[in-house]
């Protein structure tokens, strides 16, 4: 696709793009859709005061339809990402740099996988990209941030020259299993007895609900605000969403949402809150009001893989960090992200650091690799 006549520019929200436009460039991705982007948007959770200012980056002919998008903010800190750069911010710092504001290219909260270059056709990436260096350089913005790349991008980054850097997330694979019992057969009889033990437990006397769509009341995300207030509070200090936003979710893609409840007399006690996308399922927030062993597992892990295998999607992505999820059958992968940096200097030294955090971030993953709980191949 010829560039000739096209534009980029910067629009002050992604609710200023028209909805059905920007949904074609972003697929099935529920964290970059229209509604989840606006609800984040129209709830306060990102905007004014809070750190992630919406700068979204849209190429297209004169009064035509956008042919390129980018979910991006202008941060002023470097909280609710999940790729932590503090080390960066303060490198640059020590040596009389200014980190803050930088450019972060995100679904905000979010450590999931997903298209960071929405496109209509893949000659824009460069295009693009090149956009969002432009206006790091005009706003004095130290650098750019693309965090959580689905694979298939990540070539058009290293393409135009960002730098890659590598983590681990645990994931459970689909292997076209019919049910739980399929799953638990690929465990080590010993992991096999460990998890129906902890499923059996994490029940007793409790009743776990899934609701979507309509089914999810007010009253639901009331008692959902509770439990994610609480992890919130003991995780980042404060949450990052507002209690609107949980009631946008629900309004604008309540379909595209599975809230796991567990109710103790009738009363919601525990939840996690799960996104379905078109071919995985997003674990995001969990929270409780009662501790009860093993329950944590049974909402975040045990029902994602229930819910996965009924709607036949090929892995649930349960989040960031979570060791404990490699015993429940939750494998270690690559998760990658992309930095560019407009000073030459600084990006030499980023780069540096990166090649040895790779090499130990393999190691780690190999570790983790032959301790998956999955029986061996003879």
């Amino acid at each position: 696709m010829s560039d000739e006549g096209l534009a980029a520019r910067v629009a002050g929200s992604v609710g200023a793009i028209d909805r059905a436009a920007w949904n074609a460039l972003a697929g099935d991705n529920p964290f970059m859709s229209h509604e989840f982007l606006t609800s984040l948007e129209d709830s306060g959770s990102v905007g004014p005061g809070t750190g992630w200012q919406p700068v979204p980056l849209v190429i297209s002919s004169e009064d035509g339809p956008p042919l390129a998008a980018m979910p991006s903010y202008a941060k002023g800190h470097s909280q609710g990402e999940y790729v932590f750069d503090h080390a960066f911010a303060d490198a640059w710092e020590r040596a009389g740099g200014r980190y803050y504001p930088k450019l972060q290219i995100a679904a905000p909260f979010t450590p999931a996988t997903g298209p960071r270059l929405l496109l209509s056709d893949s000659s824009l990436a460069a295009p693009l990209l090149s956009a969002a260096e432009q206006l790091c350089l005009q706003n004095d913005f130290s650098s750019a941030h693309a965090t959580f790349i689905e694979p298939d991008q990540l070539s058009l980054f290293e393409e135009a020259g960002w730098l890659l850097r590598s983590d681990i997330q645990f994931h459970w694979v689909n292997q076209d299993f019919g049910s739980f019992e399929d799953f638990l057969a690929t465990l080590t009889s010993r992991k096999r007895k460990d998890l129906r033990k902890e499923r059996a437990a994490a029940q007793e006397g409790l009743e776990i609900v899934r609701l979507s769509g309509d089914a999810i009341r007010p009253d639901h995300w009331d008692a959902f605000w509770h439990f994610y207030q609480d992890t919130g509070a003991r995780k980042w200090g404060q949450p990052y969403l507002t209690r609107e936003a949980f009631d946008l979710f629900g309004e604008r893609m309540g379909e595209k949402i599975v809230l796991v409840l567990a109710l103790e007399d009738g009363e919601p006690i525990a939840g996690a809150l799960n996104f379905i996308g078109g071919d995985a399922l997003y674990g995001r927030y969990w929270g409780c009001s009662k501790q009860v062993r093993f329950l944590h597992f049974e909402l975040c892990y045990y029902q994602a893989i229930d819910v996965a295998i009924e709607l036949g999607l090929s892995r649930v992505e349960a989040g960031a960090q979570g060791g404990h999820k490699l015993a429940r059958g939750y494998e270690p992968v690559e998760t990658v992200s992309a930095h560019w940096f407009a000073d030459s200097g600084f990006r030499a030294a980023v780069a540096e650091f990166l090649e040895r955090e790779r090499e130990g971030v393999a190691a780690d993953r190999n570790y983790l690799e032959r301790r998956t709980p999955f029986r061996k191949s003879v």
